[in-house]
């Protein structure tokens, strides 16, 4: 089964936008750096974030 992945960076950036630092500091540190949605769920609706907004990803990005 595939499932959707998302950018940790995204969600760092839309916590720390609504003022949540120490949430986001959290989430930086404890999570990959391509956060499974599915095994996320229950996380992202805590932060309130909507899974359905944040852009798809299909792999790690690419480091120069």
């Amino acid at each position: 089964m595939i499932t959707a992945q998302v950018s940790r960076a995204e969600i760092v950036s839309i916590l720390r936008s609504r003022g949540k630092l120490a949430r986001a500091d959290w989430f930086e540190r404890e999570l990959s750096e391509i956060v499974d949605i599915g095994r996320n769920r229950s996380l992202l609706a805590t932060l309130d974030i909507d899974p359905d907004v944040l852009t798809r990803v299909d792999r790690l990005p690419q480091h120069a």
